[in-house]
């Protein structure tokens, strides 16, 4: 594409795409895909709309990147959001919200036909959903884009991990997350947002490893699955994480040892309660603790020094406030993730 009328040091403008870059589709490297979906979450709504929003943010975010020099000149573009799926997400959304109001009282379902019936139409619908987004994904991967995913709640990218898996025999997970999700089935949705790991590992054998960063909220159950899982789940739990700093070791030696434990090809699927809840005060889950966004972007970068691919990434559970900080900062983070995407390929 010819950048030579392009001006990234001025505003970003509007009319453009995301971080107000002046590629099309078919022009870009790296394709986002929107998917405006947050029918399973359990306390705070509103991811739904971040991509969008964060489309907006992003026109504030500054195009140098020191760490990768002119990344964006390989063409990021955001798809907006299919309004098919926000109009199937909002309806179920709703239907949602009573079910799980409904069984936190302690009722029974096989005695209310009407919560039989939202429980099913939920469920067919997060499986309509994993469908559409293999689709979409699978065909951008075809097309021989490189492919980030934006959501949303964190159920979103199940889709995309089996996409992925029909390209790559063998790859891990790097999860940046204040929860394990390994939960089966979450207050009885097969694909809730609290089951996303756990799902990929059971529907995915190619999903080899499965390394989470920050974690601080977890059940016993998860605890369960992650010590029986023969080592295919590696868990950096956010407290041992700071206690181990506290004894006197470098954020440096815990990156490495982190790396250590990944394969060749590496996702990394990046829910944005990982970061200390004064970034993204709004997300859906939010709990005490976490990184700083510095920390994670030096974790990603000693990804690529050593040698290992980027192979895709989502961002999930950005929520949406009055004054944009959530936003601010999810576009942020979204614009180091493409920036590293491109440079890994």
């Amino acid at each position: 594409m010819d950048l030579s009328k392009f001006d990234p040091n001025s505003s970003g403008n509007p009319n453009y795409n995301i971080f107000g870059l002046p590629f099309s589709e078919e022009e870009a490297r790296l394709v986002v895909l929107s998917v405006p979906w947050e029918v399973t979450v359990s306390y705070l709504a509103g991811t739904a709309r971040a991509p969008e929003r964060i489309q907006k943010a992003s026109l504030h975010v500054d195009l140098f990147d020191s760490d990768v020099n002119n990344g964006w000149k390989q063409g990021f573009f955001l798809r907006e959001p299919d309004k098919k799926i926000l109009f199937k997400n909002d309806y179920l959304r709703k239907e949602s919200e009573l079910f799980i109001d409904y069984i936190s009282q302690g009722q029974k379902i096989d005695e209310n036909r009407f919560m039989c019936k939202a429980l099913k139409e939920v469920n067919e619908g997060s499986g309509f959903l994993n469908a559409w987004v293999y689709d979409q994904t699978k065909a951008l991967l075809d097309k021989g884009k490189l492919v980030g995913l934006l959501g949303g709640d964190h159920s979103t990218p199940l889709g995309f991990y089996k996409a992925i898996s029909e390209k790559y025999n063998d790859f891990g997970i790097l999860q940046i997350d204040a929860h394990c999700d390994l939960r089966e089935a979450y207050q009885q949705f097969t694909y809730s947002h609290a089951s996303i790991m756990y799902n990929a590992l059971n529907e995915i054998p190619q999903l080899t490893r499965l390394v989470q960063v920050g974690v601080r909220d977890y059940s016993q159950s998860e605890w369960d699955y992650i010590c029986n899982s023969s080592n295919r789940v590696v868990t950096y739990f956010d407290k041992q994480i700071k206690e181990r700093q506290f004894e006197g070791l470098s954020w440096q030696y815990l990156a490495d040892e982190i790396i250590n434990h990944l394969p060749q090809k590496v996702y990394i699927s990046f829910d944005i309660d990982g970061l200390n809840r004064t970034l993204c005060p709004h997300t859906g889950t939010p709990v005490p603790g976490g990184f700083e966004t510095e920390q994670l972007f030096y974790l990603f970068r000693k990804i690529l020094e050593s040698g290992r691919q980027l192979i895709g990434f989502d961002l999930c559970e950005v929520g949406i406030s009055s004054n944009e900080w959530d936003e601010n900062v999810g576009a942020r983070v979204l614009f180091k993730l493409c920036n590293l995407m491109v440079a890994s390929n």
